[in-house]
């Protein structure tokens, strides 16, 4: 139909501007319909056959069951007021010192990253963390961007903290002990080093104090069975991951069950409860896969696996710092979802282990703190903060970004690197 180097070109331009689309969204139309529209478009120009194209798709299953277990559990804490009571609780235990809430907000926000993946955070806890602000008379801003930064800072403490990891890693995620060796000392200094700049940054802000105390929203039976389910949720996760097995059937089958019994429990009707899951994000994620899978024969994977390969010949601390910093900046142009798969593909296929394999997912998790277009988790909270009528610019976010993320990163990967020159891990 086409010539190679015209369908080539043709097909870059088709998933470039899909995806460039989805991180713009003219008129407001949503992530999905730009990317579904983008494969479509490849489809029926025959860029990819049909067959490769549901083959990437299917790679995705563990992903969709992932993302499709913690919407549920997501979900059903909204339901049951767990989010509104953390974050009244955070207010009222600030005792009315801005820079106390900014605090345990940052607090809550890594609890919830670790355990529930970085998308709870943005998209469930955000617009509670805004009611809680709003009804104190607080101003919101210093707090919602602690959630947006704390979603991307700390989603890389557990396999399970971030969709992202499973992407990179798909089917061959370290078990728990070896990645614990692995990212327990660098994430914690990403935590800690984001927690003081956004802290600089917002001194301002915070030396005001709170001058209302809203009412207590208390956790109700129910919600404390959800809390429960929860931490029984985390418990089976810990377990699956320490055993090594794909982390997405657990979580999706163990949120089916919390839910079924708080349901049966409350003696509510589930179906809304689904209808509130972001169905759209699955094949948000289905389609990003597939314009993968049709970049990679015409030289995406091959440049990204020779770059790899030359880290990994570097020096022991420039490379690391070469890749991650690399990865980092780059997922700001094409989302750390498609440059996941991507990198994740390239560091399989040239067996890269090892510090750059690290330093990689470091770069993955981290560097989307650069900017609103970094990562989904960043985009959801952008949508979350449109649907409450509060709007956060591009450069608004890099001047934050700009400063947080590359001393976050610096360090964090520094750790990895000086955990390797004391200890030999990873």
């Amino acid at each position: 139909m086409f010539s190679l180097m015209t369908a080539h070109a043709l097909l870059v331009v088709i998933v470039v501007v899909s995806i460039t689309l989805m991180l713009v969204r003219p008129r407001g139309i949503g992530e999905v319909y730009w990317i579904g529209a983008g494969v479509l478009l490849l489809l029926l120009l025959r860029l990819i056959p049909l067959r490769l194209a549901g083959h990437a798709a299917a790679k995705g299953m563990d992903v969709y069951l992932f993302l499709t277990g913690m919407m549920l559990l997501s979900e059903l804490a909204r339901e049951q007021g767990v989010f509104d009571w953390l974050a009244s609780a955070a207010v009222r235990h600030a005792r009315g010192s801005y820079a106390r809430l900014f605090f345990l907000v940052y607090t809550v926000g890594t609890v919830v990253t670790i355990l529930m993946s970085n998308d709870a955070t943005a998209v469930v806890l955000t617009p509670a963390i805004l009611f809680a602000v709003r009804a104190a008379k607080v101003e919101p801003l210093p707090y919602l961007f602690v959630c947006a930064f704390i979603a991307n800072a700390a989603s890389f403490v557990l396999p399970i903290s971030n969709p992202a990891n499973l992407v990179l890693f798909h089917d061959q995620t370290p078990p728990l002990g070896r990645w614990l060796s692995w990212f327990a000392v660098p994430s914690l200094l990403a935590i800690a080093v984001t927690f003081v700049v956004l802290r600089w940054i917002f001194r301002e802000q915070l030396r005001a104090s709170i001058a209302h105390t809203p009412e207590d929203h208390l956790l109700t039976a129910h919600g404390k069975l959800v809390v429960a389910g929860l931490a029984a949720t985390a418990v089976v996760l810990l377990i699956a991951s320490g055993l090594n097995w794909t982390l997405g059937l657990p979580t999706c089958l163990t949120a089916v069950v919390v839910t079924a019994i708080v349901t049966l429990k409350t003696r509510s009707n589930p179906l809304p409860l689904l209808r509130e899951i972001s169905w759209s994000t699955l094949a948000l994620v289905a389609g990003l896969f597939i314009m993968v899978a049709a970049v990679e024969p015409i030289g995406a994977l091959e440049f990204t696996q020779r770059a790899l390969a030359w880290a990994n010949a570097a020096a022991p601390s420039s490379g690391p710092l070469a890749a991650g910093f690399a990865v980092g900046v780059a997922n700001n142009f094409v989302n750390n979802l498609p440059l996941g798969l991507i990198v994740g593909s390239a560091v399989r296929a040239v067996h890269v282990h090892g510090l750059i394999a690290s330093a990689v997912l470091i770069g993955v998790d981290l560097g989307p703190n650069l900017s609103i277009t970094g990562s989904l988790a960043t985009i959801l909270w952008l949508i979350a903060l449109r649907r409450e009528k509060l709007e956060v610019g591009f450069w608004s976010f890099l001047r934050i970004g700009a400063i947080a993320m590359p001393i976050a990163l610096l360090f964090s990967i520094g750790g990895a690197v000086a955990m390797h020159w004391c200890f030999g891990a990873p």
